[in-house]
């Protein structure tokens, strides 16, 4: 039995994707934000695991949040105070002890990231003691435990190029046994608007660009490429 935990910002304007707004505006930034959540938990639903939560900055009930229409079958959580890792680990600690089974962790900013993805990490963390989906800036947008480990999210210098591979390293110190996913695409800046899947819907965006240099606009494949194990989680 697998639960999926999903962080996530409210997608207020000026608030996410700061790094997108150069190119998209802040309100184009945000309503990227809200559409890669909405992708993301289609996908989480799609993939048919045992239980889907969604672990909200701020809390659920903030009026940050008005307007966010969410699916049914979602349970919300906060994320609470802290740094990245405080917080991840604090999730990590009670989907764990809530759940009997084993628990993946996800952000909402790689919409490459899709159901089947999510079913294969679950398959193989029933026969790992940890698995990771690394993403190209060096980060990772999944996570998957049996069993609680503070010690990869503690005192990690979160949003650099080295958080998967110090991620694997204390993992492999700590003798875990990792499983390690094919690398993908997660968005933050301009540069990276050239990696949302093709048909990706990008609904009331307008960008800070020339008309005849359009954003590309995403449904996430649903099958894994053959590639080898290769704020960011």
């Amino acid at each position: 039995m697998t639960r999926l935990v999903i962080f996530a910002k409210a997608p207020q304007p000026g608030a996410v994707k700061t790094r997108l707004i150069p190119a998209l505006g802040a309100d184009g930034a945000a309503a990227l934000a809200l559409a890669m959540l909405d992708h993301t938990l289609q996908q989480a639903l799609a993939a048919g695991l045992d239980a889907v939560e969604l672990c909200m900055s701020p809390a659920p009930g903030d009026p940050a949040w008005h307007g966010v229409a969410l699916p049914a079958g979602v349970t919300c959580t906060t994320q609470g105070d802290g740094d990245l890792g405080e917080r991840m680990d604090r999730a990590m600690q009670r989907a764990l002890g809530l759940h009997q089974g084993t628990v993946l962790l996800i952000g909402t900013d790689c919409p490459a990231l899709g159901s089947a993805h999510l079913r294969e990490a679950a398959r193989q963390l029933a026969e790992h003691d940890a698995v990771l989906l690394p993403v190209a800036d060096g980060g990772y947008v999944l996570i998957g435990l049996q069993a609680p480990c503070p010690a990869i999210f503690r005192q990690m210098t979160w949003s650099t190029s080295t958080v998967a591979a110090e991620t694997l390293q204390r993992l492999s110190a700590l003798g875990l046994r990792v499983w390690q996913g094919p690398v993908l695409h997660d968005i933050d800046e301009a540069a990276d608007l050239v990696h949302l899947p093709v048909g990706f819907v990008l609904q009331n965006i307008k960008p800070n660009r020339p008309p005849d240099q359009s954003v590309q606009a995403p449904a996430a494949p649903d099958s894994i490429a053959n590639s080898p194990p290769g704020e960011r989680l």
